[in-house]
């Protein structure tokens, strides 16, 4: 089998409404959507949140790796994986050209899964065949409030969960003491509380005086208190403070993920695939995690870390965003988005490869025009 074509296409797709996070705050999502074709007339699809950089890492795609594998055995997924990581390491080796590797490596999989008439979780493993997932929200809008906040949450347990996940860090430390308070209330206290500032707080002193105040209010655990290149502040905090950090969602490859957590920058991994360098480097920082028993919990993308979590041994949950929350919308080009059941968990695709098909009509109604 060979690679004969290699295409990326970025999409935009606008949001009813602006939406915030500590530091940020969105009008659209993009991603980057990357096709790798055989002469086989087998098709594999892999994809990343842009972040307003869609564009670039569709190009980098097709400039940069796209001439590296044509002809290649697309199931040669630890040799392709390294040509292109060492191929591009002088500009690379994290964020942009990172993310354009983690789209073709995720592409090559379902490739290697399609050829072997597999679904990927079971020809990566097979542990699960279904997966616990937590409802992930708790943004900011206006006039939104301590209500609007609450009805948010009471609809995610009504809908069968009992692992919820929120926001904070963008106003002051009484203000979000209060909505932690409020979350609390309402989910109970026999349910688990999910934090995530989004690298809200700019040192360690900020960040553990805000994380005390939440302690009242049970968190399992605090989501990128600060910055992700302030590991010293972060490793302060985890030693801290008597719930863990979790962080891993923006980090790069294997060895970002060691540094981590040798430093005890954090407790709980959060490799995102379509980040990190794709499936073969996920798997790859997994199983260091499992080799010290620290459970990983993977950033958004949930359908394809579904059947990644139904591989290893050592995961907590999915991360799911309901599409009428209108913040992660890529489920709009998926043609059978994955959904939890009545009880939050997440049942894994039984048709080979990693099971996300694309509504190509709706990829071309998102698509960006070239310039």
């Amino acid at each position: 089998m060979e690679i004969t074509a290699i295409e990326s296409v970025p999409i935009r797709i606008p949001l009813e409404e602006p939406v915030s996070f500590a530091t940020r705050t969105l009008t659209y999502r993009d991603h980057a959507i990357t096709y790798v074709r055989t002469d086989e007339g087998l098709e594999g699809v892999g994809y990343s949140l842009g972040y307003e950089g869609a564009e670039l890492i569709a190009e980098a795609v097709e400039s940069l790796l796209a001439p590296m594998l044509e002809g290649e055995d697309p199931r040669d997924t630890e040799r392709l994986w390294r040509e292109m990581y060492d191929g591009t390491v002088q500009i690379g080796r994290s964020g942009l050209l990172l993310r354009a590797i983690s789209t073709v490596d995720i592409a090559l999989w379902d490739l290697k899964a399609k050829a072997a008439d597999q679904p990927l979780y079971k020809l990566l493993g097979g542990h699960a065949d279904e997966v616990p997932s937590y409802a992930s929200g708790g943004y900011y809008r206006e006039e939104k409030g301590h209500e609007g906040l609450r009805e948010e949450m009471r609809r995610y347990v009504d809908e069968g969960h009992d692992v919820v996940k929120m926001k904070v860090g963008r106003r002051s430390t009484p203000e979000e003491v209060d909505r932690v308070a409020a979350v609390r209330d309402e989910i109970g206290d026999d349910r688990t509380l999910l934090l995530d500032a989004n690298g809200a707080w700019s040192t360690a002193t900020e960040a553990i005086r805000a994380c005390r105040a939440f302690e009242p209010y049970d968190p399992y655990f605090i989501e990128e208190p600060v910055m992700i290149d302030s590991v010293e502040a972060m490793t302060e905090l985890n030693r801290t403070i008597p719930y863990p950090v979790a962080t891993g969602e923006l980090e790069g490859p294997r060895y970002d993920f060691e540094r981590l957590y040798s430093d005890g920058a954090a407790d709980i991994l959060q490799p995102d695939v379509t980040v990190c360098g794709g499936i073969t480097e996920w798997l790859k920082i997994a199983h260091y995690a499992a080799a010290l028993d620290v459970p990983i919990a993977p950033h958004y993308n949930w359908n394809l870390h579904a059947s990644l979590v139904g591989a290893i041994e050592n995961a907590l949950w999915v991360e799911y965003f309901y599409r009428d929350m209108d913040v992660k919308v890529f489920d709009d080009v998926v043609e059978e988005p994955l959904v939890p059941d009545e009880d939050g968990q997440i049942e894994l695709p039984e048709r080979p490869g990693h099971g996300v098909e694309l509504d190509e009509a709706a990829v071309e109604q998102f698509a960006i025009p070239e310039q």
